[in-house]
């Protein structure tokens, strides 16, 4: 179904809608519209106007109901500016030049759409005051909504909105460790579910990363270098210039990445995730001279000799920094926090984007938008949980593990310093499943909490009952990685040995694959420096270790492109959700595989 036939069912001939359904929906959906197609707004405009009179027009502007959600209010604003200009612009659209036209409305669609952003994150922004100020009603009217969209009979539920009859009435469901890994338990990862989160989020991003740095929005200052975007919500403007067709296979990552190459003045660089844009770059480095070749053939007729030469001389000069002279102008990296990306970001800032910001609009978990970035420039991504769908709920978890009989907590609830289980209720099948997303409480958002995301439960180690989280573990890896002589940590994931069935005999294990970046071998005296690091954060595998019960872990370093591989089996799962979340346990034979078969050390 169409925008505009959301907007007003069966008015079809209000002289607004005629307008957009004919020349604003295409222009603001796709950004593609020809010369031709463009030289006919004034004639739409008569149209419009001709169809208005007509005895079957439908109800005056001033009667239409109200928009129902934030990108109608987006639409009509959009609209209504384009038509207050509209007889100016057909006065200078007939004193222009053909060839000038498009790159006038080019920056005409930029100046309407950024003032039209400004005014939508205003309104969030407002929206976002007075829910988080009565967090408590907004989350009884979540949850009402909750209610409403479950489908099939629930007793007492049925339009009753009261806490406790919710939670004595639906227990909680848990994810297995394997169904979280494979993805086959999807808690709410609907459109519908999440697109008013998802837009708030992208909104909200924009205007604070605007209000950051001024001159990232600017046309031509942002390219994405991965198919996927960071933005929750990607909108069609401002970055797409009218009558900008895509070619095929322009969503492919090489053609992405050169038509960001061929672009020296970037301000903002995107990736889906951390971990995408990790492979964009160790992929650059592999076949750069290939790309410098492409880049000096140019595109037909435009060679471009010169910033051919900028990229071979950028990687001659290794890793650090890359991004930097590749686009001196560079400010910010945007991608989307999706759990597990931790050890990509720290690897592009100590390495290809040194020197540069990091900034992700919001947290994703099971699809969809669970928290709010507002503050582009913290160097620690800090998340406001907001009070409307999805409903959450906050399971409190201690030393690790669940809270023994404990019941979930609403946001206003939340107590600071402590650590809650993320509990999101599906609005169809009515199931509240505990997502094993850990939080720590870090402040507040008037009477909401701002956390900081800690590890996913779901990720943890354990052979012999020891339960090493995945947080524990990293830190032990990092404490390990540096001691190895010149070794950057790139990318990580561990198998117990069952799976591969590698215990031989010999007591149960961890197998832990790493990608390493300045370090081609490593020695048995490293290797063995992980499992002593190990014992020192976790008492409890010191002693099964002590005890012989569990056996030393063993590291194995994979060649390049090894995790790229996992990746993308991972994606090919018919269930997997976006962005993809990157495991640090592997749970099946064929994944672990991936890995395996990639060694080199």
């Amino acid at each position: 179904m169409s925008l505009s036939s959301r907007c007003v069912p069966g008015t079809v001939s209000n002289p607004v809608y005629i307008f957009c359904e004919a020349v604003i929906i295409p222009i603001l959906q796709t950004g593609e519209r020809s010369p031709e197609q463009l030289a006919d707004l004034p004639r739409a405009l008569r149209l419009t106007k001709c169809q208005s009179q007509g005895p079957t027009s439908g109800p005056e502007l001033g009667s239409l109901p109200p928009p129902r959600s934030c990108l109608e209010m987006l639409l009509l604003l959009f609209l209504l500016s384009l038509l207050l200009l509209l007889p100016l612009l057909a006065v200078l659209w007939q004193r222009q030049p053909q060839d000038a036209r498009l790159s006038w409305l080019a920056g005409l669609q930029h100046r309407v759409a950024a003032g039209t952003l400004c005014w939508a994150a205003a309104w969030q922004q407002r929206r976002l005051e007075q829910s988080t100020l009565h967090s408590g009603q907004s989350q009884q009217q979540a949850l009402k909504w909750c209610l409403q969209g479950a489908q099939g009979p629930r007793g007492p539920l049925r339009g009753n909105t009261d806490i406790s009859t919710f939670r004595n009435h639906l227990p909680l469901t848990k994810a297995s460790q394997a169904q979280e890994e494979e993805h086959e338990l999807s808690p709410p990862t609907s459109t519908q579910y999440y697109g008013e989160a998802s837009l708030q989020a992208t909104l909200l991003g924009l205007a604070a990363l605007n209000k950051s740095y001024p001159e990232v929005l600017a046309p031509g200052g942002t390219a994405c270098v991965t198919p996927t975007s960071p933005w929750p919500c990607p909108l069609p403007w401002p970055w797409r210039a009218l009558g900008q067709v895509s070619a095929p296979g322009a969503k492919r990552p090489g053609a992405l990445l050169l038509k960001a190459l061929r672009s020296p003045g970037l301000r903002a660089l995107e990736g889906g995730t951390a971990a995408e844009l990790l492979d964009v770059f160790v992929g650059l480095e592999a076949d750069g001279e290939e790309l410098a070749e492409t880049i000096a053939a140019g595109n037909p007729g435009v060679p471009l000799p010169r910033r051919a030469a900028e990229l071979r001389e950028a990687l001659e000069q290794g890793p650090r920094g890359l991004a930097r002279r590749l686009w001196p102008k560079l400010q910010v990296v945007v991608t989307l926090d999706a759990g597990g990306q931790a050890e990509a970001v720290a690897a592009l800032e100590a390495l290809w984007c040194q020197g540069l910001a990091f900034f992700s609009p919001a947290y994703s978990a099971s699809g969809g938008v669970v928290g709010l970035n507002l503050w582009p420039e913290q160097p620690r991504g800090l998340y406001l949980l907001p009070p409307g769908a999805p409903f959450i709920e906050l399971l409190p978890v201690n030393k690790g593990a669940q809270e023994e009989g404990a019941s979930t907590v609403l946001l206003a609830e939340a107590q600071k310093g402590k650590e809650y289980e993320l509990v999101l209720t599906d609005h169809i099948s009515l199931t509240r499943c505990c997502l094993g997303d850990v939080v720590q409480v870090v402040g507040a958002y008037n009477r909401c909490p701002v956390v900081r995301f800690v590890c996913r439960l779901g990720q943890a180690l354990s052979v012999r009952g020891e339960d090493i989280r995945e947080d524990v573990f990293s830190e032990a890896l990092g404490r390990a990685v540096g001691q190895w002589p010149g070794a950057k940590l790139l990318d990580h994931s561990c198998v117990e040995s069952s799976i591969l069935d590698s215990s031989e005999g010999s007591a149960p294990h961890y197998e832990v694959f790493v990608a390493l970046r300045g370090l081609r071998n490593l020695s048995e005296e490293n290797r063995d420096k992980l499992d002593h690091c190990l014992q020192e954060v976790s008492p409890r595998y010191k002693s099964l270790r002590f005890w012989g019960s569990v056996g030393p872990a063993r590291v194995h370093l994979v060649g390049q492109g090894a995790f790229r591989e996992l990746r993308v089996a991972l994606a090919a799962c018919p269930s997997s959700p976006y962005p993809p979340e990157m495991p640090r346990v592997l749970r099946h034979r064929h994944l672990a595989q991936c890995l395996q078969k990639r060694v080199v050390s």
